[in-house]
């Protein structure tokens, strides 16, 4: 993977990056999307952030190498706090994280995000978090997409400012509202791998000495599968 060739899930993530758009890449390691984003002509500008020194410097060697410096802004700073007003981000992208850890980047710098017109976020797991965030801070779901990539399924979740809270009930804050309306193959796949794990889980803990936290994991699981079973009884009937 370079600046010109991205992997699939970060060319999926670009896919959804708005034309003229003002980018912060947050967690950018080498900047390889900003850069990407930039020589394509889909960004005008962008900010690539980086908390850990190593990928910082690295991010700052490839945009010099690219010849973006005076188009692509690469800082050292926890999450959002790499955004600054001046910047007029209109997108933001965070990818390659899991999801509960991308929700506490959205909920610690969610001050930051005056005048995002959308979010394109790429969690690794747990998805459900990002759209509990979500439905919690007026930020509907405008798309989703699933994809494979060397054996593992990523999810993609692009959200745009509405003016309310959002409803999502359990089905749609676990599988993704647009997703469940798509049921793909990969979507497919993904869920009947999980629910093999969760049914071994279950029976595991079936097994084990009974204590609250035990019991209450356990009901958790089952409420899951439950959940599974009917998003695919509801595709069959």
């Amino acid at each position: 993977m370079n600046a010109q060739q991205l992997s699939v899930r970060l060319m999926k993530v670009a896919e959804y990056v708005q034309a003229g758009a003002v980018v912060a890449d947050i967690g950018s390691d080498h900047a390889y999307l900003p850069c990407y984003l930039l020589h394509n002509g889909t960004a005008s500008r962008a900010v690539a952030g980086e908390i850990v020194k190593g990928p910082y410097e690295s991010a700052k060697k490839q945009v010099r190498e690219e010849g973006l410096e005076s188009k692509i802004t690469v800082r050292l700073a926890p999450g959002l706090e790499a955004v600054e007003p001046a910047d007029g981000i209109t997108a933001v992208t965070i990818a390659g994280m899991g999801g509960s850890l991308i929700a506490s980047i959205l909920e610690e710098g969610k001050g930051r995000l005056q005048g995002v017109e959308r979010l394109i976020l790429q969690p690794n797991v747990h998805a459900k978090a990002i759209r509990q965030w979500a439905a919690q801070n007026g930020w509907h779901i405008a798309a989703e997409d699933i994809l494979k990539e060397k054996g593992k399924i990523y999810e993609i979740l692009v959200l745009e400012p509405g003016a309310e809270e959002v409803q999502l009930d359990a089905k749609q804050l676990l599988f993704g509202p647009e997703l469940l309306k798509q049921q793909t193959d990969i979507f497919k796949e993904k869920w009947q791998r999980e629910a093999t794990q969760w049914r071994a889980i279950a029976e595991r803990l079936e097994n084990a000495q009974q204590t609250e936290d035990i019991r209450t994991r356990r009901e958790q699981l089952l409420e899951k599968i439950a959940l599974m079973e009917e998003v695919f009884a509801d595709e069959n009937s």
